[in-house]
């Protein structure tokens, strides 16, 4: 299910461990025009302390980030000049609290470089870029900062602290520890210089692949896009009577399962494969390079072989060795069942006048004919019956009514940051809050591709805050006064995102650093893809799915055909997947003197390795246009979703096994998963849930690879 491969954009908790930036001399940081005049030289007075967005102006961030990160080295210098004894108040909670203004602001910038993003914004983002990797580093390799933190964590046993508190100490010490707080001073400035590269390099991927992406949108004739539908064809019309695909983010566009000529398929597929490949200002090759190459070094520096092995500290896997297990555990499955996939769809184009041979770019237009036949499922049939705003208020919302008690009401009087956006006000049973959520789901060229949730507020008791939190999509906007009707990839990617929404509504931390989806990346997709399960529930479904025209109740049919073909195309959509991972991870475990000159070589190098290269069923991300990788947080860890899924799929089974969908079973997860945030070492966490370690086992078997 391509929803699983959402993006999740993870700025840690809401502290120093988040997103931290400085341009300093001797501690302090030269700032200008910050006054009064600034939308964020006060805190916010609307409700649950959100962003005003009817008052803030490209203009007043930089200044408010700059401000931010002084004000942060100030209360850090405070900490450290002190001849007190380092306690857990003086210390931590004075960390905790030191970010207030940077975050507050860097919330809303980063919501809006990647949502809403313009010329201006990007340039300051180019310019902060090595700013905030200096921060972050005058943060974390301040050894009088990291001393007194390592003087806590000796003496753990003697500070009679509760255990969110000792968690706390635990994870600033692995993180200070991680980013080099024990290096030499030398080799401080050095890993300075990398960090510094590393942020401007991906920024640079990052813009290069937002214009390539933009500027690689295809231009057809209206004869050429056979099988789309008139409001279809009626949402991408240009002024100039021609029709302008745009292309996703993915290897595969949404459009090539309904296209019927095979030559628009194949320019289509052509063009998104080579978007960031043409040798011109946005060919992403040689900085891609250059980026693993430096995380190389930085790995290196700091003691490790690669940068996989430096990343993976504190995560569930642990090593890449035990990441690339699962990976080479589920391939053989995945590739041996996209085989027998590929010869399907090969003998009902041999059926045909004109046979050929597959493509990757028939792949989804002729799945789709099998899926049509096998099961009588024909996406046009079922979008009908997935209006968006149903999808979400009488679906998503639904089910978190069902399974944790909430309640939604939608604010209209709260400003957005686009007019599309949508604001609604979470409670529990008893009436108290629990959060604000927006939703902005449509697709647009101000909008980087994929889909994501994060928060404008953290939750913390320290800072009395209660969770803000966005959902962000791409689904195509349809022509005025048209319905938005939703594929059942749309459908599932709106579950997807609301649970990492619901992860972080059920955050339940004093001290932000721990709040929330604070938690490992091969831990935090576990939530999002484990709500995935309840869109075709079918008390659920039933509540939701119903004729955007009619009102007509989606029939037991159409339900039955989505149950049998529920696992159809499993064995691509797997093997897409562990393609992008394996790449991910080949990049990731270079060392420093390894040599690269040809990107597009090495990648198919990685495929080849683990039996991934097939040639009708490309990674679900090339290396030139990963942005997970090369300009998100994902960086030898795109294998979590995978193991997330591991979790996912377990915990499932744990449901099943006890029931079902019941408010009780819904409580038991809030409480004993949902709500933990990173407060305790997550398999520990897990394993107190479950009662066991978890396995793929079951995830084969709901898979349909095993029985």
């Amino acid at each position: 299910m391509y929803a699983k491969q959402a993006i999740l954009s993870v700025v840690v908790g809401a502290s120093v461990f988040s997103v931290s930036c400085n341009n300093t001399k001797k501690g302090t940081t030269e700032v200008t025009d910050w006054n009064e005049n600034n939308s964020f030289y006060n805190p916010s007075t609307l409700p649950y302390q959100t962003a005003d967005f009817s008052k803030i102006k490209n203009k007043d961030f930089k200044p408010a980030l700059l401000e931010g990160m002084r004000r942060q080295i100030k209360a850090i210098d405070k900490i450290t000049s002190t001849t007190d004894e380092a306690t857990f108040d003086n210390t931590l909670v004075a960390l905790e609290k030191s970010s207030e203004l940077l975050d507050r602001v860097s919330s809303v910038f980063y919501l809006l470089t990647g949502a809403h993003t313009n010329d201006e914004l990007k340039a300051v983002s180019n310019e902060l870029a090595p700013k905030f990797a200096a921060h972050n580093d005058a943060i974390y390799l301040n050894d009088a900062l990291f001393q007194r933190i390592k003087k806590l964590h000796d003496n753990l046993k003697d500070l009679n602290l509760t255990s969110e508190q000792e968690r706390l100490v635990e994870v600033y010490y692995q993180n200070f520890e991680k980013a080099g707080a024990n290096l030499s001073q030398t080799d401080k400035e050095k890993l300075k210089e990398l960090n510094q590269t590393i942020a401007t390099l991906n920024n640079q991927f990052g813009d290069k692949l937002l214009a390539a992406t933009k500027q690689g949108g295809v231009s057809f004739t209206k004869e050429e896009l056979s099988g789309l539908s008139t409001s279809e064809l009626d949402a991408i019309k240009q002024e100039n009577g021609t029709y302008l695909i745009d292309l996703n983010n993915t290897t595969q566009q949404p459009d090539l399962d309904k296209l019927t000529n095979k030559e628009t398929r194949k320019k289509l597929f052509e063009q998104a494969w080579i978007r960031a490949e043409k040798g011109d200002e946005n060919d992403t090759r040689s900085t891609l390079i250059e980026l693993a190459h430096k995380r190389a070094e930085k790995a290196k520096l700091l003691g490790f072989d690669n940068y996989a092995a430096w990343s993976l500290q504190g995560t569930m896997a642990q090593t890449p060795d035990n990441a690339i297990k699962i990976l080479k555990d589920l391939s053989p499955f995945a590739v041996n069942s996209a085989k027998e996939e590929a010869k399907e769809i090969q003998d009902l184009i041999n059926k045909e006048a004109d046979p050929f041979t597959l493509t990757a770019a028939d792949w989804n237009y002729y799945a789709e004919k099998i899926r049509e036949e096998k099961y009588a499922l024909n996406q046009n049939d079922l979008k009908p019956y997935f209006e968006m705003n149903s999808v979400m208020e009488n679906g998503v919302f639904y089910m978190a009514k069902q399974l944790y008690g909430l309640s939604f009401k939608e604010r209209t009087d709260i400003p957005v940051w686009q007019e599309d956006v949508k604001v609604y006000e979470i409670f529990n049973e008893d009436g108290s809050q629990v959060g604000l959520f927006y939703a902005d789901y449509y697709q647009r060229n101000s909008k980087r591709g994929g889909a994501w949730m994060n928060n404008i507020v953290g939750q913390s008791k320290l800072l009395n805050q209660l969770p803000v939190i966005y959902n962000v999509g791409n689904f195509p906007k349809p022509a005025a006064g048209q319905p938005t009707l939703l594929s059942l990839d749309n459908v599932i990617t709106m579950y997807h995102e609301f649970g990492h929404a619901l992860h972080g509504f059920f955050a339940d931390q004093t001290y932000p650093t721990l709040s929330g989806t604070s938690v490992s990346r091969d831990f935090v997709e576990f939530p999002s893809q484990f709500h995935e399960h309840f869109a075709f529930e079918p008390s659920i479904l039933k509540n939701y799915a119903k004729h955007y025209q009619t009102g007509e109740v989606i029939p037991d049919e159409l339900v039955n055909k989505i149950k049998k073909a529920s696992n159809f195309n499993k064995g691509y959509s797997l093997t897409e997947l562990l393609g992008a991972s394996v790449i991910d991870m080949e990049w990731h475990i270079i060392d420093s003197n390894t040599k690269i000159t040809d990107a597009i070589a090495f990648e198919q190098e990685a495929l080849k390795k683990y039996g991934l290269d097939l040639a009708t069923v490309p990674p679900r991300y090339r290396s030139t246009y990963f942005s997970h990788i090369f300009a998100g947080g994902y960086a030898a860890g795109y294998y979590s979703y995978k193991w997330s899924e591991m979790l996912d799929y377990d915990a499932y089974q744990w449901l099943e096994q006890n029931g079902g969908m019941t408010r009780e079973n819904g409580q038991i997860l809030r409480d004993k998963v949902f709500s933990k945030g990173n407060s305790m070492p997550l398999e520990v966490m897990y394993k107190d849930f479950r009662g066991k370690d978890p396995s793929i086992d079951a995830l084969l078997k709901y898979s349909g690879f095993t029985k």
